[in-house]
């Protein structure tokens, strides 16, 4: 089986990210780059499934600047089999992020693309589900755990209340979420290993963004707390407070 799993560059979750004075890009200083979480489930899940069918190749892409081949690397080190880096600016307008994959994962047709459920660091959600339309592939979102079954692959969704169970046919797309596949940590071995996989580097084709970024923020301060009293006296005036001030109630 021929498995693709998309994958994208990010700020580490736990780097504190400060904005350039342009007030439209982060400072790079200090920062670690990583995986996207998601994504790692993503990759985990190609492997699994590459090793339950007893064969097959796992390739990682990714759109972006040279420095992105480190995170190829990374999944290589995991236990992908070769990357494609596509060299080209990353951009938020996930659909022409859509286009440019699209056009890769068309000449390769893998029987499924992989995806995790969304970036980190824009939160979109939608990057994945526009490559199934773009190919005119089924697909399926959130997806905890899967499982390729001759011609088609069934997958369980964790919704409100129970478990969705969704079947489709292959080739499919599939955005993947935390549940089953935990990522394994790469092995000293692994870690060589990819030093000699293939990495093929290639411009990506020129597709225009319309999505523009005009201003960064930081979160709001939060406002400091307040003591409303002490022991069972105070529960009075915090339910006060929480109807007539904050609304909660």
């Amino acid at each position: 089986m021929n498995i693709v799993v998309c994958v994208k560059r990010t700020p580490d979750t736990e780097t504190r990210v400060r904005i350039r004075d342009d007030g439209r890009s982060i400072d790079p200083g200090g920062v670690k780059y990583i995986v996207s979480p998601y994504d790692e489930y993503a990759v985990e899940a190609a492997l699994r499934t590459r090793e339950a069918a007893g064969g097959g190749e796992v390739t990682v892409l990714t759109v972006g600047d040279s420095a992105s081949a480190e995170q190829l690397r990374s999944a290589l080190a995991m236990g992908a089999d070769r990357a494609v880096l596509l060299k080209g600016e990353s951009t938020m307008d996930g659909l022409a992020t859509a286009k440019v994959l699209q056009a890769t994962l068309r000449e390769a047709d893998p029987s499924l693309v992989l995806f995790g459920v969304k970036a980190v660091d824009d939160d979109q959600q939608q990057v994945g589900p526009m490559v199934a339309t773009l190919l005119g592939r089924p697909c399926v979102t959130s997806v905890g755990v899967f499982e390729v079954q001759g011609d088609k692959v069934v997958c369980h969704r964790e919704v409100e209340g129970g478990v969705e169970i969704v079947e489709v046919e292959l080739p499919a797309v599939i955005t993947i979420t935390k549940g089953e596949f935990e990522p394994r940590y790469a092995s000293l071995k692994g870690i060589m290993a990819a030093k000699k996989k293939p990495l093929e580097e290639k411009e990506a084709p020129a597709v225009p963004g319309r999505v523009v970024l005009h201003r960064l923020d930081y979160p709001p301060e939060r406002p400091e707390g307040r003591v409303v009293g002490e022991g069972p006296e105070a529960v009075t005036e915090l339910v006060r407070l929480l109807r007539e001030e904050a609304n909660a109630l």
